[in-house]
Formats: C-alpha cells, structure tokens, sequence
C-alpha cells in the first residue's frame, strides 16, 4: 500500500456534465479576485525598491558602510508592507460568517469594494500614515475575497475538474504580480519620481472589474439549498452548469450535505472535534507551509533582493518580471495536469524542486557575496535563474494546491471555516516573515535560504505520509479519503466507536 494514497474511484464518482460556457464565465469573473491579491504582492516589492519612494516615505540612503544583506533592513517599510496581513487576519475571520449567512457572492462584493477604495488612499498619499490606511483597507478586502472565491470556484466546478477550475485563483495571482512588476518596471523610469502613485492608484482596476462582475454572478448550488432549502432553484442552476438534466444524483449529496450543515450552528467552534481533526489538521499545515517555502520574500521583496545582490534599479525590477513569467506558465502547466497526475504528485514533485533550489541560492550567495562590495553579475544572474526554477516549482504545487485541497476535504457545514482557517494562517505567517525576513537576511544572511529549504524538506515530508489523494473525488463525498488512510482512519474509526460507547452505556443507564 502506497503510504496517503486510497483507491481512487471513478471520475465524478457518477456524476454527468461537462465544463460549460456559463461555468466557465462565472468562474472567470470569480476567480479575478486572485489578481487582487497577486497585484498588492508585486506592486509593494516594486515601489519598496523605488528610490524616490523610500525618500519620501522611509528616509532611506545608500550607506557604503552598512552590509550588503542590512541595507533595506527598516522597521517602518517591514511595517508598510506586513499591516495589510492584519488586516486580512482579522477580516478573514468575520468573512467566514459572512459568507456562511450571505453567500460567496456578498464576500466577494464587500472585498473588491473596500479593495477600491484602499487604493485611492494609496495613490493619494502624501504621509506614512495614509499608506498605512492603504494596506489595512487592502487587507481588509483581501480578507473577504480570498476566502470567498476559492469556495465559490470549487463550488461550480464539475468534481473531475474542480482542481483546474480552482487553480485558476493562483494562475490569476500570478497575472496580478506579472501585471504590477511590468507597470513597476514601466513607471519607475518616470524622470520625476511619481511613478509609485500609479502603480498603487491601478489596484483599483481589477478591482472594480470583480466588483462589478458579481453583481452578476450566481450563487452557487451549495449555498441556495443552505440558505433557504429551495432544490427547485437549485436544480434549474445546476442543470445549467453541467449542461444536461440528469444531475439528480449530485443534487441528492448537495441536499445530503445542507441538511448535515443546517445542524451546526458555529462552525468555527465545531471544526476543532475530533471526527474533524485530518480537517483542521490541514487546513492549519498546508497554508503555514506553504509560507515557510519563502514564496512571498519572492513575492514581494524579489526586487529588493536583486538589488541587494548587485543588479541596478531597473534590472531589478525586469528580474522579478522574468521570475513572474516562469510562475505564470508553471499556473498553467498545473491546472492542465492537476486533474490528471493528481494533487500529491504535484506537491512532491514541486516540493522536492524547491529544496534543491533554495540550497543552490544559499550555496551561491555563501561563496560569492560578501557583506561589503558587489556581486558578479554572471552569479546575480544564476541566482536569477535559479530563482525561477523555484518559482516555476511552487506555482504548479503549493501554489495552486495551497487553496484547492483544504477547500475540497471540508464538508458544507465546516467548509466556510475551514477557508477562513486557511487565508487567516496564510496573512498570519506572511505577517511574521514580512516583519523579519529583512532582518533575517541580516543577521542569518545566506544561512535564510536554508532556513527555508529546511523547511520545504518537513512540508514534503508531510505530505508523503499523512495527504491522501482527494482528485476527482466530489467533495460531497470525501470522508472516505479519511476512512482508507492509513493515519486519520485510526482518529475517525476511534470517535465513531466512542460515541458508540457512549451512546450504549445511555442506553444501559436507561433501562437500569
């Protein structure tokens, strides 16, 4: 038996439908709040690494003396870029109700809303204080919108391909930072230094796009029959998406699982029993790991280390640019396999990639860059290289399967907490390494980058012991991943046979 596999049942488990025009538009619309999110991760690494917006705000200088690794270690610029983090910790938190009591379409028109008009005070800034406004008006829509929309696409998704559907969230992340690294690297030649307004300014764009697209947007399947019990409206939606009328049996698991739901009244509190625990389990582990990769010091500091390194303002910015395309085209690579090969080849296969690339940087800048002078440009650019492996490693594993797995395994009644878990530890663990990662790279200097390697070693092999293979499964029917795995079956079998006990030992009390 292969250790976290199950036998795998067949496709849709029974399901009929194909991928029709209404899914897919729906899910278009929807899944471009991820560029929301990929847009804020690449605009504040480039305007971080802008010379005339460090004067402005960070009273930031050159200083031949300081160290190389030290020279953008500032508590306030760590600050401007982590408060959005908060923001989105705690708002995520109040989304799970929201979406729960209002539905996946009031998230995502709350977040993109708040989304805009933090982005005017971006633009707008004339002091520290307005930019902070900024990041926590940000944080607070992507608090909604990262929650919401990953239930929503896993929703409409047909089960034999929820994963490539779902993906798309991350493919569009990844648009987002490929979009703000070219308008970065476009406005920071702007002669007199007021191309960082623009680039904060244009947030408002994609915003007010998924904004207005969910006016439109329908519910889901899932969420109708959870609100108010109406199967017909129900039905005449899911015929549509699946383009046939014989949905009779995905329709029966859909009302199987509301009534389920229906009978717990707070979600948050219930995901911690125990018969929820391979649940809880995951929801906490994948997003923290997935952090612990290093991906958003890429993310949102690419710019800034490549200057760190040696390359010039501009070449910098074109760097990350190059490393965003690598992770753009490997989005797409997974969402064409991921249904094919499944989620834990990915994330093994990705996992290992990026072990070998992080040990490779962290070999690289130990034996060519010194705390004092520059680099040669040949291993800058290595290190360039190399980066994008890593990049083109976690965009077609835990990038993506970061918000497609914990939101298939959870069933309807948990499903809305569970994601709440999963965005709240994500902004969670990116607050901590944004806050600390410049002073990392100071005092641990190359030793940071096997800091994170050893990390991607733990996260692999957690997977390779304890993820089951959840493709193609519908999520309506995934506790039996649960009863065939070798780990969590012990944990589910053991509470149902002690409230067995329990409940004859009532029964015996009864009748004495």
């Amino acid at each position: 038996m292969a250790i976290g596999a199950f036998a795998e049942g067949p496709a849709g488990a029974g399901y009929s439908g194909r991928v029709t025009s209404f899914v897919v538009l729906s899910c278009i619309v929807a899944g471009s709040g991820g560029i929301l999110f990929g847009y804020d991760l690449g605009i504040s690494g480039g305007v971080t690494s802008m010379e005339s917006f460090l004067s402005k705000f960070f009273q930031m200088k050159g200083d031949k003396n300081v160290s190389n690794y030290c020279r953008f270690d500032s508590e306030l610029l760590t600050v401007f870029t982590s408060s959005l983090y908060v923001a989105g910790l705690v708002s995520t938190l109040f989304a799970s109700s929201v979406t729960r009591r209002f539905g996946r379409r009031a998230s995502i028109l709350i977040g993109g809303s708040v989304f805009i008009v933090g982005s005017v005070f971006g633009g707008a800034a004339v002091n520290v204080y307005m930019l902070l406004l900024n990041r926590i008006l940000l944080g607070i829509g992507l608090g909604f919108t990262n929650q919401s929309i990953p239930l929503y696409l896993s929703e409409m998704a047909p089960p034999q391909y929820r994963g490539a559907i779902n993906n798309g969230f991350e493919l569009c992340i990844s648009i987002g930072i490929l979009i703000a690294n070219l308008i970065n690297f476009g406005v920071e030649k702007i002669v007199d230094g007021w191309g960082w307004r623009i680039s904060l300014s244009l947030a408002a764009v994609p915003a007010a796009f998924l904004t207005m697209g969910a006016i439109f947007l329908p519910e889901t399947p899932s969420f109708i029959i959870q609100r108010d019990g109406n199967i017909d409206e129900a039905k005449i939606l899911l015929q549509r998406l699946r383009g046939t009328t014989r949905i009779q049996k995905e329709l029966d698991d859909l009302v199987s699982a509301s009534n389920v739901s229906r009978t717990i009244q707070h979600p948050l509190r219930n995901i911690f029993k125990r018969k929820y625990r391979p649940q809880l389990v995951i929801a906490l582990l994948v997003p923290f790991f997935n952090q612990v990769t290093g991906i958003n010091v890429i993310n949102f500091y690419a710019p800034v280390m490549f200057r760190t390194i040696g390359l010039k303002e501009s070449a910098s910015l074109m760097s990350a640019v190059v490393t965003r395309i690598c992770a753009t085209v490997a989005n797409i690579v997974a969402m064409v396999v991921v249904d094919r090969f499944g989620r834990r080849k990915l994330f093994l296969v990705g996992g290992i990639q990026m072990i070998l690339s992080q040990i490779m940087v962290g070999a690289v800048l130990a034996a060519k860059f010194k705390d004092h002078g520059g680099m040669e440009k040949e291993y800058a650019y290595l290190v360039l290289i190399i980066m994008c492996v890593f990049v083109a490693g976690f965009a077609w594993s835990w990038g993506p399967l970061t918000y497609l797995v914990p939101t298939e395994i959870c069933p309807l009644e948990i499903r809305s907490a569970g994601q709440s878990i999963v965005v709240a530890v994500i902004f969670l663990v990116t607050f901590v390494i944004g806050q600390t990662f410049l002073a990392m790279l100071c005092h641990l200097k190359f030793g940071t980058f096997f800091l994170f390697g050893g990390w991607v070693c733990v996260m692999t092999l957690f997977v390779y012991f304890f993820l089951p293979e959840t493709k193609q499964l519908p999520m309506e029917q995934m506790e039996q991943v649960w009863r065939r795995h070798w780990f969590w079956r012990r944990i589910i079998v053991g509470e149902e046979e002690e409230e067995e006990e329990r409940e004859a030992r009532s029964i015996a009390l009864s009748n004495t």
